[in-house]
């Protein structure tokens, strides 16, 4: 079975609400463990599951200062990401470009073929 590659594991990490939540948090600065478990309602091991996850992904990275143990978002992964995404959405953009301006086109050829009509609704001649 082959290794998941790191976009694969950064979109598989992101895929969860709560991992995202915990990112989100970590955008603001370091927090420990403690600090990222505090909004949530379940089980430290299972925060822990959870940035095992991230940091598997290289989403967060943990220090060690003393007793703490600060956890810190990584951003390279989530800009690979971003790049990726955005490659497919300026592809998106220049087709609804493309429907819309073929849109106007029909919607222009509507409005010459029908005739105008007077004022009790009847097609003039």
């Amino acid at each position: 079975m082959l290794a998941p590659d790191r976009l694969s594991s950064t979109f598989q990490a992101l895929a969860d609400p709560t991992r995202r939540a915990i990112l989100s948090r970590l955008s603001q600065g370091e927090a420990s463990v403690t600090e990222l478990a505090e909004p949530f309602s379940m089980s430290m091991p299972a925060i822990s599951k959870h940035l095992k996850v991230l940091e598997k992904a290289n989403l967060i990275s943990r220090g060690k200062e003393a007793q703490w143990r600060p956890c810190k978002l990584e951003a390279a992964p989530l800009e690979a990401a971003s790049d990726w995404v955005e490659q497919y959405r300026a592809m998106w953009e220049a087709r609804f470009d493309r429907l819309d301006a073929f849109l106007q086109e029909v919607q222009a050829k509507g409005k010459k073929a029908t005739k105008p009509r007077t004022a009790n609704g009847r097609k003039k001649s």
